[in-house]
C-alpha cells in the first residue's frame, strides 16, 4: 500500500476536508468492488483509497500522519518505541517511566501526541486504558463512514417537467437486485438537473449510514411546446380569415385552455403573450406563454375560391416584399 495517502486520494497535502471527501467519493465509485467484480487491481485500489481516507478524514490521525508519516500507525503496537530508556509495560495498559522530550517526568505520564494516537487505535472495543492513576482514560470509536453515492438517470415527459409530478425508475445498489423507486419531480425542473435522495445510495462498509442516490433528469421533447427558461412557446395554427379579420382561438396551456385574442392583421411568426401562464417554479416568478401564430393556407381550392383570392389580391395591391433587400 502506498505510504503517500495524499497521492492515493489524488489531493494536495494542504487539501481541505471537503476536497478530501469529494475526491474519496469519486475514487470509491470508480474502484468499488460491485462495479469491478473481476478486477483484482481495482479491488486493491479501493482498499487503498478507503484506508487513506480513514486516516486523512480524521483530524488527529491526519496530524500524526503529517508529523510522523505512515509509521505512526505502528507506534501503538507491540513493544513500541522507547523514550528516555523506558519501554511500555503491563498487559492492562501502557505504563511509562522517566522524562519525555519536551514534557515533565514521572510514572504514568504520556506524551500528548502519543496519547492521542493510541486513543485512535482501540480496535473494535471502542476503549483503551492508559496505565497510571492520573492518565487512565477511555478512547472513542471512530465514527462509521457513510456509503458511497449511487447515480442513475431518468427521462420524464415534458408536461411533468413543467407542472411537476412523480416518476418511477429501476435502480441497483450494493450488488442487490434492481428495485423500483418512486421519485417526486418538482415543477419547473431543468434538463440535466440532479435530484438527491438522501440515504438511498450504496450501503456503508462498517455499519454507517447509506450514501445518497443522485438522479440526473432528462426531459423528453414535446411536439408543439418548447421551453425558454421559465417561458413556454407554442405554435398556434390559424386560418387566413382569423389572421386577417382577427378573432379568438382556443390555446391549451399547463394551467388550462384559454381563449387567445388574435388581433386583425396578424402575420405568421408574430408572437402573442399570455402573462403568467408559463412555468411555475416554487419560490420563483411565473413565466409567460408565447403563442407564435402560424397561418395555415388551404392545400386545395375550388375555382370560385381561387377567383375570390385573385380579386382580393388585385383590390389590396399588396407587395409584402417591397422592403426586402440584400
Amino acid at each position: 500500500m502506498s505510504d503517500d495517502y495524499y497521492k492515493t486520494l489524488e489531493v494536495a497535502r494542504g487539501a481541505s476536508e471537503d476536497e478530501i471527501q469529494k475526491s474519496y467519493r469519486k475514487l470509491a465509485r470508480k474502484y468499488h468492488p460491485d462495479l469491478n467484480p473481476d478486477d483484482k487491481v481495482a479491488q486493491k485500489k479501493f482498499k487503498e483509497v478507503q484506508h487513506a481516507y480513514d486516516i486523512l478524514s480524521d483530524a488527529k490521525k491526519r496530524k500524526l500522519y503529517d508529523q510522523f508519516g505512515s509509521n505512526f500507525e505502528q507506534m501503538g503496537q507491540g513493544p513500541g518505541p522507547q523514550w528516555a530508556g523506558q519501554a511500555p509495560q503491563g498487559a492492562e495498559g501502557f505504563e511509562f517511566a522517566g522524562s519525555w522530550p519536551g514534557g515533565g517526568g514521572g510514572q504514568g505520564q504520556v506524551p500528548p501526541d502519543l496519547e492521542d494516537m493510541l486513543r485512535q487505535f482501540t480496535g473494535g472495543s471502542g476503549a483503551f486504558e492508559f496505565g497510571g492513576p492520573t492518565t487512565r482514560r477511555r478512547g472513542r470509536r471512530r465514527p462509521a463512514q457513510p456509503g458511497a453515492d449511487a447515480r442513475s438517470e431518468v427521462e420524464i415527459p415534458f408536461r411533468t417537467a413543467v407542472t411537476g409530478g412523480e416518476t418511477s425508475l429501476q435502480v441497483r445498489r450494493g450488488g442487490s437486485k434492481a428495485e423500483r423507486l418512486d421519485v417526486k419531480i418538482p415543477a419547473g425542473i431543468d434538463d440535466g438537473q440532479t435530484i438527491r435522495l438522501r440515504g438511498q445510495g450504496e450501503p456503508s462498509r462498517d455499519d454507517g449510514p447509506r450514501g445518497d442516490l443522485l438522479i440526473t433528469v432528462r426531459i423528453a421533447s414535446h411536439p408543439f411546446f418548447r421551453r425558454d427558461g421559465v417561458d413556454l412557446i407554442v405554435k398556434v395554427p390559424v386560418t387566413i380569415a382569423e389572421a386577417a379579420l382577427g378573432g379568438k382561438v382556443d390555446v391549451p396551456t399547463p394551467h388550462g385552455t384559454i381563449a387567445l385574442k388574435v388581433p386583425a392583421g396578424t402575420s405568421s411568426g408574430q408572437r402573442l403573450r399570455a402573462k403568467g401562464l408559463g412555468v411555475h417554479k416554487s419560490g420563483g416568478t411565473p413565466g409567460d406563454l408565447y403563442a407564435e401564430i402560424m397561418i395555415v393556407v388551404p392545400k386545395q381550392l375550388d375555382g370560385e375560391s381561387e377567383e375570390l383570392l385573385r380579386k382580393l389580391e388585385a383590390r389590396l395591391k399588396q407587395n409584402p416584399r417591397a422592403e426586402l433587400a440584400w
